[in-house]
């Protein structure tokens, strides 16, 4: 799918909390990715679709430092990542190997890719702390892949954090980790994530000012019409 810069800016205000709440409302609970949490305190929010890789454990033939040369390797898969997409690793949760370093995330900051979300590690954390790459991951480990990982391939179903991870679905990442938006429910959270955001903030404006919370979280009908009446 193609994600308009609109949607990106509108999503971009919606957080990964108001996100789970409403695709729960709609009966998905399985989005938020475990142990992606931000590298680098204070990143921005992030949205794009993603562009998928995967790894599976390590097989003595195959992880080799021989095999980075391959045609099916982490590096020809950074060259087929569009600008614009959030990379979403499947590492299986691995967290003593590292799947990128600095010289893999310098290249993805040339071919503009938004961010890199994975449930497993990265390693050379200065160097990929310098690159700029924002980063959303389970820690960092001083061993390459390889010592733990074999790549396998990219655009394809993964999951990543527990989570299924389609190519191009919709992938949004703050401070409360990274969640997945389905293609089928991109236009929903459109439309309902801003809502959600303009009614909790209203909310919270409410407790600042003395009210109690039962009655008014969750909304009961009198409530619904203050809060109705306020938008006018």
């Amino acid at each position: 799918m193609s994600l308009s810069a609109e949607a990106i800016a509108t999503l971009s205000h919606v957080s990964t909390a108001t996100i789970t709440t409403v695709l729960l409302k709609k009966g998905l609970r399985n989005v938020w990715m475990r142990g992606t949490k931000p590298l680098k305190p204070g990143q921005k929010r992030l949205v794009g679709p993603a562009f998928t890789l995967r790894f599976v454990p390590a097989r003595e033939d195959l992880a080799t430092p021989e095999s980075w040369s391959s045609p099916i390797s982490t590096r020809t898969a950074i060259e087929a990542m569009p600008h614009g997409c959030i990379a979403v690793v499947d590492a299986m949760g691995i967290t003593d190997a590292g799947i990128f370093g600095d010289i893999l995330c310098a290249r993805m900051v040339k071919r503009g890719v938004t961010a890199l979300i994975t449930d497993g590690v990265v390693r050379d954390l200065e160097g990929v702390l310098g690159t700029g790459l924002p980063v959303w991951c389970d820690g960092y480990a001083a061993p390459p892949s390889v010592a733990g990982l074999t790549f396998v391939g990219w655009g394809e179903p993964i999951g990543c954090g527990g989570v299924a991870v389609f190519p191009n679905d919709v992938v949004v990442a703050d401070q409360d980790g990274a969640v997945l938006i389905p293609q089928a429910f991109v236009d929903h959270v459109l439309a309902e994530g801003p809502e959600q955001e303009r009614m909790e903030a209203w909310i919270v404006n409410e407790v600042n000012n003395g009210a109690q919370l039962p009655g008014l979280y969750p909304m009961n009908a009198e409530t619904k019409a203050r809060y109705a009446a306020s938008k006018k």
